[in-house]
């Protein structure tokens, strides 16, 4: 590959790279989704974007707007990461707080 293409090259031109963020969220990845967070109980967890990333199986990353569940709830924003295996149940690989 040249420089100039190499330059050029999205990130779904290069193998194993993550997709671009989509606000068009599937119902595969919005299943695996809700099987990997449905025992987190303390905060809501809500997808606005995936990106994906092909391995055997899939990671996922998921933008999500975050609100604790406490009387006084606090909204944020977070990146939840989650491996969903070709066989077996989606599980969470990391959650990370985007700094406010």
């Amino acid at each position: 590959m040249s420089t100039t293409a190499a330059a050029t090259a999205t990130s779904a031109d290069l193998v194993g790279a993550y997709s671009l963020y989509t606000c068009k969220i599937e119902n595969e990845a919005q299943q695996a989704f809700d099987e990997a967070i449905k025992g987190i109980l303390s905060v809501k967890y809500t997808p606005v974007a995936v990106s994906q990333q092909v391995v055997a199986g899939l990671n996922y990353r998921f933008f999500c707007n975050s609100q604790s569940v406490s009387p006084f709830p606090h909204n944020a924003a977070a990146i939840v990461s989650i491996y969903k295996p070709l066989n077996g149940n989606a599980h969470i690989t990391g959650i990370y707080a985007i700094p406010q």
